[in-house]
């Protein structure tokens, strides 16, 4: 996961930059299509074509619809906000992604993981500032259709990972995505810059990877223990908005950001200690 969020956020950058000279659809689709070769090349010398056919195509097709939903969206939000915000509004994904692992998973989450959580959501507001001014702009309202979109998202590739491979998932996401956003994209659609190649090339390489990443982190790993470890964009967020765009962030920033990454930190610490005594949870009835 750590790996995901660090390529990501790489990508990210390169999608912010995209977003000042195209819509955000036919971003999405840059994103989408420049990663798919190489994940489906990936996945023909892994595992063949057999198990990219015999999958559930009624969950690849939701992940596809949300994958769009989602990606449109966070470019739309990047064409004004600076990574680090867009990021800071984005860690409501971790605890919408708790909540819903606990009905649709059959997770248990013990209160004091909840209240770790709801910590770093208190973080999230300090970085909003108390007033809430910006919350209610369309760019983080945009990021937080995003984060409902990609929770959802990571709940159903755990119910997809007892029955579909990780290649897949990986295509399947990849394909609809492209498919999907150039559809929305294609009446407004700007012709590519020569100048911009080289950064659609970074954006699928960093994306394919990330996708790797992230979708193996959620296949084997519990969904409410891998989420908080999505805090370790902020890092990023900030390093990439101080070199690339020149924009330092206040004190609130930080006070949030440590906020935010304390409270992730003792979640991971309280799921140490946890673990040894774990049994297993009967499943849900």
């Amino acid at each position: 996961m750590l790996a995901a969020v660090a390529v990501f956020s790489l990508m990210d950058a390169g999608l912010k930059r995209l977003s000042t000279h195209y819509p955000p659809f036919e971003v999405a689709t840059l994103r989408a299509a420049s990663s798919l070769p190489l994940v489906l090349a990936w996945a023909l010398a892994t595992s063949g074509l057999r198990p990219l056919l015999r999958v559930r195509w009624s969950l690849h097709l939701l992940r596809g619809v949300l994958g769009v939903a989602m990606m449109g969206s966070f470019v739309y939000a990047l064409q004004s906000l600076p990574l680090s915000t867009a990021y800071s509004i984005f860690f409501v994904a971790p605890l919408l992604i708790t909540a819903l692992s606990v009905p649709f998973l059959g997770e248990h989450v013990g209160p004091r993981r909840w209240a770790a959580i709801f910590v770093g959501l208190l973080g999230v507001v300090v970085l909003l500032r108390p007033s809430g001014d910006g919350m209610l702009s369309l760019a983080a309202l945009a990021v937080l259709l995003a984060a409902l979109m990609y929770a959802i998202t990571a709940i159903t590739v755990q119910l997809l990972a007892r029955t579909d491979s990780t290649q897949a998932m990986m295509v399947w996401i990849m394909v609809m995505m492209a498919v999907g956003a150039s559809l929305l994209a294609w009446p407004q659609w700007v012709p590519i810059r020569s100048s911009d190649v080289l950064v659609i090339c970074g954006i699928g390489v960093a994306g394919a990877l990330g996708q790797y990443a992230i979708t193996e982190a959620f296949r084997l790993g519990e969904a409410s223990l891998m989420a908080p470890l999505e805090y370790t964009a902020l890092v990023w967020g900030v390093l990439l908005d101080a070199t690339v765009w020149g924009v330092l962030p206040d004190a609130v920033t930080w006070a949030g950001a440590a906020i935010i990454i304390g409270s992730g930190l003792y979640l991971l610490h309280r799921e140490r200690l946890r673990a040894p005594a774990a049994t297993p949870c009967p499943p849900p009835s």
